[in-house]
């Protein structure tokens, strides 16, 4: 079984569980991001991790040993996206991208924020004029280096 087919897979289990991802992620050791993220196709989970998924959600045995496989990350959404929440995210990339990579720059030199080693965290901040989404993007500077 690929991936798409197992993450196809867990939504139809977690739509049937009525289960919320924080649910789901508070039977693990992991962030519920990182989870989302695994059972979504993009990182591996060990066999343990996959299993406890599995029980958790009556996946077939297939589905727990897809979870264990490397994953061909970065397929799952076409660019530029057409989905609207994936839009903005890449909106606001051509638009405050060049802003972040500038400061990014100017306080730690010239290099990258990885995605490997990396955390990332979305929260609802409450506002009486309309609901925030604070998002934070927590990776490694990997400075470029000279040889």
């Amino acid at each position: 079984m690929n991936r798409k087919e197992a993450t196809q897979k867990i939504l139809d289990a977690k739509f049937a569980k009525g289960l919320t991802w924080n649910e789901i992620a508070m039977e693990s050791e992991n962030a519920e991001s990182w989870i989302v993220t695994a059972l979504l196709g993009q990182a591996t989970m060990t066999r343990p991790e996959a299993e406890k998924m599995g029980k958790l959600l009556d996946l077939d045995e297939e589905v727990v040993q897809a979870l264990t496989q490397i994953p061909f990350r970065g397929d799952v959404v076409k660019m530029p996206p057409t989905d609207p929440g994936l839009y903005r995210l890449y909106e606001m990339l051509l638009v405050y991208g060049p802003t972040i990579k500038e400061l990014i720059q100017e306080k730690l030199g010239e290099g990258i924020m990885s995605a490997i080693d990396f955390e990332m965290d979305v929260q609802k901040k409450e506002d009486p004029r309309g609901d925030r989404i604070i998002l934070t993007l927590n990776g490694k500077f990997l400075p470029y280096r000279k040889w």
